[in-house]
C-alpha cells in the first residue's frame, strides 16, 4: 500500500504595471511572463510517497497561472523549466544553493520521517485488511444485449482488481468500471459491467483480486437463477387463477342446482293441488 504526504499552496500575486514599484517579497523573475499588469496565481505542490517496497519518492512542482512552471530535481538540486518563460526564474533559483539544499533535506528527511511516524501512529487503521464481498447481477440492455454487473464492496485497503471472465479468459477491454468509491464506513466499493449477447452460450464469472484474499475471489453468473423467481411467480399466479376460476364455476353450479331444486318442488306442489281438485270433483 502506498502512503503520501502532500502539501499544496497557492498565492495570488500582483504584477506591477510599468513604472510601478514592486512591493512584494517574491523574486522579480516570477513575473517574467507577466507582460501585462494584473493578478497572477502561483501554485506549489510538494511532498513524499512511501511505497510497498519501502522506497520513497519525493516531489516539488510550481505552476504559474495554471501552467506547469518549475520542477525540483533533488538528485542534482537543480530546477527544470517547463517552458521558455520559466528560464529566468530557473537561472535565479539555481544560484540559491542554500535554499536548494534545504528543500532536498526537507523532502528526503523531514517529510519521509514524518510520514513513517504517522503510519506508525495509525497502523491499526491504515494497515488493516478487510475482505471484499462480490455480487453479480444482470439487466436488459439496448437491442437484445444483456449487461452483467459485478458489485464489489466492503474492502480495505483501496487498491483492488475486478475483472469479468468469459470461459476463464479476461475480457478487460470489454468492461466498464465505475471507479473506486468510499462506502462511508471506512471501506471502499466498485462496480464493473460488461455487455454480452445472451444467445452466445458461455460461462461468465467475476474475478476479484485483493491483498486481503489468500486467493482470488470468483463469482459466476448463472442466468437460470435469475429466471427461477420469474417462473415461480408465473406458476403461482396461474395456479391461483385456476383455483379462483374453479371456485367461481363451483359456486355457479351450486346456485343452478338450488334453483333447479326449487323449480322441481314447485312442480310437485302444482301436481298435488291438481290431485286434490280432482279428488274433490270425484
Amino acid at each position: 500500500m502506498r502512503h503520501t504526504v502532500k502539501s499544496q499552496e497557492q498565492a495570488v500575486l500582483h504584477s506591477p504595471s510599468p513604472g510601478e514599484k514592486l512591493l512584494t517579497g517574491e523574486p522579480p523573475s516570477l513575473f517574467a511572463l507577466s507582460y501585462f499588469s494584473g493578478f497572477h496565481i502561483i501554485q506549489t505542490i510538494y511532498g513524499c510517497d512511501l511505497r510497498e517496497d519501502n522506497t520513497t519518492q519525493v516531489f516539488y512542482q510550481d505552476s504559474y497561472d495554471g501552467r506547469d512552471f518549475l520542477t525540483f530535481d533533488k538528485e542534482t538540486m537543480t530546477w527544470v523549466a517547463a517552458d521558455i518563460g520559466a528560464q529566468i526564474t530557473k537561472r535565479r533559483w539555481h544560484a540559491e544553493v542554500d535554499d536548494n539544499q534545504g528543500w532536498k533535506h526537507y523532502l528526503e528527511k523531514i517529510c519521509t520521517e514524518f510520514l513513517r511516524q504517522e503510519i506508525e501512529y495509525g497502523k491499526e487503521t491504515l494497515q488493516r485488511k478487510v475482505h471484499p464481498t462480490a455480487r453479480v447481477s444482470d439487466r436488459s440492455s439496448h437491442g437484445s444485449l444483456t449487461t452483467l454487473s459485478c458489485k464489489v464492496s466492503g474492502f480495505y485497503p483501496r487498491d483492488i482488481t475486478v475483472t469479468w471472465l468469459r470461459n476463464g479468459e479476461s475480457r478487460q477491454q470489454e468492461t466498464y468500471s465505475e471507479g473506486i468509491l468510499p462506502s462511508g464506513d471506512g471501506t471502499y466499493q466498485t462496480w464493473v459491467t460488461m455487455e454480452i449477447d445472451p444467445k452466445i452460450k458461455a460461462h461468465y464469472s467475476c474475478r476479484v483480486e485483493h491483498e486481503s484474499l489468500l486467493e482470488p475471489l470468483s463469482v459466476s453468473w448463472e442466468p437460470n437463477n435469475n429466471l427461477i423467481p420469474t417462473v415461480s411467480g408465473v406458476t403461482t399466479a396461474v395456479v391461483l387463477i385456476g383455483v379462483i376460476i374453479g371456485v367461481v364455476v363451483w359456486k355457479k353450479k351450486q346456485v343452478k342446482r338450488k334453483k333447479g331444486d326449487g323449480y322441481a318442488v314447485a312442480q310437485a306442489n302444482d301436481q298435488g293441488s291438481s290431485g286434490s281438485d280432482l279428488s274433490a270433483q270425484a
